[in-house]
Formats: structure tokens, sequence, C-alpha cells
């Protein structure tokens, strides 16, 4: 009990010997600075880098490109729609009749993009929910 009172009085000794600390004459303007700066940086809003008009420019001029391409560009001695995609189907198949996958390629194949899908969805929540002012 003794070493505790001495230790108390030491302490007490030393603690009116020293001063008290006072911060410098610009502190709050500092921290004040430091506050705007974080402020500035939270009203940063989120851009897209394709806005919603271009999105929606591009959108009209593929539709556009479609119906031109449907409407326009049969003339009255083409072949009709039918027999225009079986010319193609088969002009596709014999340009890959050589080419032979396995049933684990296929499987890669048809899943990959599955999973990419998923995977950009996942990351767009994630960094919607990091990033939300």
């Amino acid at each position: 009990m003794k070493s505790d009172k001495d230790i108390e009085q030491l302490i007490d000794k030393m603690m009116a010997e020293e001063k008290l600390q006072s911060p410098s004459i610009d502190f709050t303007s500092k921290i004040m600075a430091n506050v705007q700066i974080l402020e500035d940086k939270k009203l940063k809003a989120y851009k897209p880098l394709i806005s919603k008009p271009i999105w929606i420019s591009i959108g009209i001029a593929v539709a556009l490109l479609v119906i031109y391409v449907s409407l326009f560009s049969v003339s009255e001695n083409d072949l009709k729609v039918d027999e225009i995609g079986k010319l193609y189907s088969d002009k596709i198949s014999t340009a890959f009749s050589g080419i032979h996958f396995s049933k684990n390629t296929l499987y890669a194949i048809l899943i990959l993009p599955i999973m990419i899908l998923i995977q950009v969805g996942v990351l767009k929540n994630y960094f919607d929910k990091k990033y939300q002012l």
C-alpha cells in the first residue's frame, strides 16, 4: 500500500511540474481545411462513361439499321427470306464441318458467357454498395 501512495505522490508531483500543452494558433484552420477536402471528395458524383442519351441514340441507330436492312436490301430478284436463311446455314455448316469439339469444350463455351454475366452483375452490386453516396 505504501508503494502505491509513493507512486501516486510521484505522479502528482510530475503533473504539477508539467504545463498544459495548447494547440498551435492555426490548428483549427488546418482541421477545417482537411474537413473541406473530405467534403469535396464526397461531393463527386458517379458519372457513367456513356450517358443515357448516347445509349438511346445507339439503340435507335441499331434499330434503324435493322429496319433498313430488312426492308430495303431485298430486291425483286433476290431469294425469299427462308431460302436466304437456308443458304447461309449451309455455308456456315460447310465452313465448320471439319471442326469437332468435345462435350467438355462445348459445355465450357456455353457456360463461360453465363458466368461472365453473373460476375458482372455481382461486381456491379459490390461497387454500387461500396461507393454509395
